[in-house]
């Protein structure tokens, strides 16, 4: 007789992406995705085939429901002086108001990313290329809009603004308060005014 799941594939992603988006991979063990997903180890391995592919499936929905949301809603802000301003403010925010301080999957995978496979450290790869190119096109827009000074190196100053997004969100899981991370927004600005 053929294995049938009983359980929807989504809600496990779902269920599985908050444990390893806490704990990280190798922290992570399986019976911590059992508990978490209510469905037992044999059913985890004949669906996912493992933590691994468990663990690539639930850092795609994240990268698709949180990265790539919200760079879209910031490209649709027509001021890139104001989406940046909105960006930084809303790592600050988000990272007050995560009480398990987590930061940001991606971040927290990215330090680990030696010790992740290929498929992972691509996604990992695209999606902080990805970030560096919206602070690139936005910085472009903004100097031929005159709202950005012609002096700023749009590359090397988007890769510096992605590195203040990873630093916050490090800095953000529990490092350091409100005041620093307002600091180090104020800074990101500076780079573009």
């Amino acid at each position: 007789m053929p294995w049938e799941k009983s359980f929807d594939e989504k809600d496990v992603i779902d269920k599985a992406m908050h444990v390893f988006w806490e704990k990280g991979y190798t922290a992570t063990s399986i019976s911590d995705l059992t508990t978490a997903t209510g469905i037992q180890r044999g059913s985890l391995y004949n669906a996912f085939a493992g933590k691994q592919e468990l663990f690539l499936q639930s850092l795609l929905k994240y990268d698709t429901e949180q990265r790539r949301v919200l760079l879209k809603q910031l490209e649709a802000i027509d001021d890139p002086l104001k989406a940046f301003s909105v960006l930084f403010d809303a790592i600050v925010q988000q990272s007050l108001e995560d009480p398990q301080k987590k930061g940001c999957f991606l971040v927290n995978t990215s330090l680990t990313l030696s010790d992740h496979d290929e498929p992972t450290q691509e996604i990992v790869s695209v999606a902080l290329k990805e970030f560096a190119q919206f602070f690139e096109r936005q910085i472009k827009l903004g100097q031929q809009r005159d709202q950005i000074p012609a002096t700023v190196a749009a590359r090397p100053t988007a890769r510096a603004l992605l590195a203040l997004v990873v630093g916050m969100r490090v800095m953000g899981r529990g490092c350091f308060d409100k005041a620093a991370l307002q600091q180090v927004a104020k800074q990101a600005m500076r780079l573009v005014s």
